[in-house]
């Protein structure tokens, strides 16, 4: 008798041992998910938590966020995001639920069979004019002595301002609008023997904001329309050239 009280005692403890869950007026519930961020990077959001951890469990997790009018005035309504309704890990692409430049208030909460968190709110609201820009990657090739480029395809809320020039003292510094990537684009006729250079930057016109411009690429046709890229000596700092008053490297 003694023994199978004291083996029930141990079953017992093993069991709230691994479920670490907590007693709110005497009601198992799971602890709320912590941490919350939004990681943004040309205009894709993702939010993420620390995980909940049950050994031998999956938690879920739903995700629900507020736009400023809902925040404003009808404070009550929350929105289930579009794909982390219920998700598994620990984070959720709210790229599509974020829609206008506004403040966004953003929550999550944990769920286990008929256990279910708090809600926890992102602590500062997300807008996402801060999303950082980074300069799209830059394909260089030629059809004879055409010089094309292809950009990155960043989605459809991206334009490019191309800068191109042929690298000589006193140069003028071309600009083209490229108004989606993914496609290749001609710039110029390029001048044999001569050395001609591209950069590129990224413009959203949602946001109002661009890119820093990416690193300079020079390339080279010879009279037998060899195709010979110049980047490593721009990096070394070798081929410097003016362009628009201005020293490029």
């Amino acid at each position: 008798m003694v023994l199978e009280e004291i083996e029930t005692s141990l079953i017992m403890w093993f069991s709230y041992a691994l479920i670490p869950c907590l007693l709110v007026d005497g009601v198992a519930a799971l602890p709320a998910p912590q941490n919350l961020s939004v990681q943004s990077t040309n205009m894709k959001h993702v939010l993420t938590w620390s995980p909940v951890v049950v050994p031998e469990e999956i938690i879920h997790y739903s995700v629900e966020y507020q736009g400023e009018y809902e925040s404003l005035y009808m404070s009550h309504i929350w929105i289930p995001s579009s794909w982390c309704s219920p998700t598994q890990g620990p984070e959720c692409d709210i790229t599509d639920d974020i829609t206008a430049t506004v403040p966004y208030s953003l929550r999550v909460r944990a769920t286990l069979d008929s256990l279910t968190s708090a809600w926890s709110t992102l602590k500062h609201p997300f807008n996402r004019n801060s999303t950082v820009l980074t300069p799209p990657g830059m394909e260089i090739t030629k059809d004879g002595f055409h010089l094309i480029i292809k950009l990155e395809d960043l989605g459809p809320q991206f334009e490019f301002f191309v800068a191109y020039w042929k690298r000589e003292p006193g140069a003028k510094e071309h600009v083209k609008m490229v108004r989606r990537g993914g496609i290749p684009v001609h710039l110029e006729t390029m001048e044999p023997g001569a050395a001609h250079c591209v950069k590129v930057r990224t413009f959203v016109k949602a946001i109002r904001r661009h890119s820093a411009f990416s690193q300079t690429e020079c390339v080279k046709v010879q009279e037998n329309n060899q195709f010979t890229p110049e980047a490593n000596q721009l990096q070394k700092g070798r081929g410097r050239s003016l362009c628009g008053g201005r020293a490029v490297f």
